[in-house]
């Protein structure tokens, strides 16, 4: 769930791959020997003023936005050259490793990083990526959604700025609820979804929501993911010990998969912006998507001839009255500890991630969710869509980037943990397994792989 279009197959690849580059490169010490580069960076002409030439690495839309941006920045300052290139995802981090692992040699100025690899960089490689506290970035500690600052951050250091925000969504086909009888708006929690969603099937034959039960993809426990940080907790906790086996994880699976005994669960390959999942959506065969915010515009365009039939609100709460709130994935721009003009490449991240100007122009165009809250002045967040039935549905996601949220611990070993998490999730699921067992098997699992204490 990480980054917003971050390829699910890659994850698993991913770690083998950091962990390899982090051992040639000596555990990462090569690159923090090469990364001492001063944070002022670049030529500033002995008047203070920025000059010199930064690369910003990037993927897709979000690297089509910051070309966008570029003609503002030289507006402000014109002796900065930009070059936006658009690396690809999961390409990207491959391309991030590899120049970390070589001591920084090849690495962009500015790195476009989805919060599920952030981690792995800054165990990895210390010194990848630079310290931009001593830039001036901690006065934006409080402008970003809440627990998005711990996400990026260690102790007193700061490794990037929050860019996109991705809160879940809950949404459902109102016409399928509406024809089993079934006000959507009253359901507050996933018990009141489960006996809703029998309704729904009774009388319309639609499936509640979609899951990827054989685990094709590596990401085929978002829903498990988001019923644990209903709950405030996550595959890891703050300190770095494996949660795995706690009541509330036990919980998640327990719901699922007393949707999956139910009959509710249409089997998927893929997750949400992968051609399985998508397809299903787009035939009608789901009635609920309980996905990332980033997923409404992207249904807008995947199921146009649903247009005025769905509806977006919170995510029900787990247990009675509990949290409704959940940030599951963000990404961010960082400064590479090698670059030689660090100054400016901060200040060009500052102008695309502190400005509401900017964000609100990038959401306009592209849909991405912003994590600067002061964005949200912007009317474009306020407006009524059609696709859902003249809902403002930004409003939702708006309400929920305002609540406190408890910051997510990847880890550098958030990969290891998809692929136990999968297992067990599967073996519930198409074997029956019971959830309490699973979980407990897979957490020693985790524990074993990477030497981390359970809690």
């Amino acid at each position: 769930m990480g980054g917003r279009v971050v390829g699910g197959p890659s994850r698993r690849g991913f770690l083998k791959g950091i962990g390899a580059a982090a051992v040639a490169a000596g555990g990462g010490s090569v690159l923090a020997a090469c990364s001492g580069s001063s944070p002022d960076g670049g030529d500033s002409g002995g008047s203070g003023e920025l000059s010199g030439s930064i690369t910003v690495w990037s993927w897709k839309n979000p690297a089509a936005e910051l070309k966008a941006l570029i003609p503002a920045f030289n507006a402000v300052h014109p002796k900065v050259k930009v070059t936006v290139q658009d690396i690809g995802n999961p390409a990207i981090w491959d391309k991030i490793t590899i120049s970390m692992a070589a001591g920084g040699q090849g690495l962009a100025d500015v790195l476009h990083i989805g919060v599920d690899y952030l981690p792995s960089y800054i165990e990895k490689f210390p010194g990848g990526l630079a310290d931009i506290s001593k830039l001036g970035a901690d006065k934006y500690a409080t402008a970003f959604a809440p627990g998005l600052w711990q996400t990026v951050s260690r102790e007193s250091r700061v490794y990037a700025l929050p860019w996109e925000a991705n809160a879940s969504g809950f949404y459902y086909r109102a016409d399928l609820f509406q024809k089993a009888g079934v006000d959507a708006t009253a359901l507050a929690t996933w018990d009141d979804v489960i006996a809703a969603g029998k309704k729904v099937k009774d009388a319309t034959g639609t499936a509640l929501l979609a899951l990827d039960r054989s685990a094709s993809q590596a990401d085929s426990a978002n829903l498990f993911q988001l019923l644990l940080q209903l709950q405030g907790t996550f595959f890891f906790n703050l300190d770095g010990k494996i949660t795995l086996n706690s009541p509330e994880a036990v919980r998640a699976l327990t719901l699922i998969k007393e949707m999956n005994d139910a009959g509710l669960v249409l089997d998927a390959q893929g997750s949400p912006g992968q051609p399985g999942y998508d397809s299903a959506v787009k035939a009608g065969k789901v009635a609920v998507c309980p996905n990332p915010a980033w997923y409404g515009g992207y249904m807008e365009t995947l199921a146009a001839d649903q247009s005025g039939n769905w509806k977006l609100m919170l995510p029900p709460a787990v247990t009675p009255g509990g949290s409704r709130s959940a940030i599951v994935n963000s990404t961010h721009l960082a400064v590479a500890g090698s670059s030689k003009n660090q100054r400016a490449a901060f200040t060009f991240a500052e102008f695309a991630l502190t400005r509401p100007e900017s964000q609100a122009g990038i959401y306009k165009n592209k849909g991405i969710f912003p994590a600067l809250l002061k964005a949200y002045d912007d009317p474009a967040f306020h407006a009524e869509s059609t696709f859902f039935g003249g809902q403002k549905y930004a409003e939702v996601f708006l309400d929920e980037l305002s609540k406190p949220s408890v910051p997510t611990n990847y880890t550098a070993d958030y990969a290891r943990a998809l692929k136990v998490i999968d297992d067990a999730q599967t073996k519930v699921l198409l074997q029956g397994a019971d959830p309490a067992a699973a979980l407990k098997s897979a957490a020693e699992q985790l524990a074993q792989q990477t030497r981390r204490a359970q809690v």
